[in-house]
């Protein structure tokens, strides 16, 4: 398994969360945050580009969530702040191997998936 996302829970609304993802491979051009809530299609949330630390927000969170990433322990993170019930869903990591190229937001354009993690936000 290349990617393992950890992090989520059960939180009231206005609170806060910090999901993890552990990459096994260290040759990513870009790594993302991807949700699904039940019924929907997985959205976009937040991307990091590897070589300039470029970050994208989708304008649900922007200015809530923060995308970062530790390079000495290959872990990807995203800070989730002000959360509220319509963020609720289950958060996929994912990455890119091959060199980036734009359309950070399409779920087709990533190579690889973490297996998700919950989160609810309760009201």
């Amino acid at each position: 398994v290349q990617l393992q996302a950890s992090g989520g829970g059960l939180v009231q609304a206005g609170g806060s969360l910090r999901l993890s993802c552990a990459a096994s491979r260290r040759a990513f051009s870009i790594m993302g945050w991807f949700r699904q809530a039940p019924g929907k299609e997985r959205e976009f949330v937040a991307a990091i580009k590897r070589a300039n630390s470029m970050t994208y927000y989708a304008g649900s969170v922007k200015s809530r969530f923060t995308i970062s990433r530790d390079n000495d322990n290959n872990t990807l993170y995203l800070q989730m702040n002000s959360l509220n019930p319509e963020d609720t869903a289950v958060y996929y990591c994912a990455a890119r191997y091959t060199s980036y190229s734009g359309n950070y937001w399409r779920t087709d354009y990533y190579d690889d998936w973490g297996q998700g993690t919950q989160v609810t936000v309760s009201s």
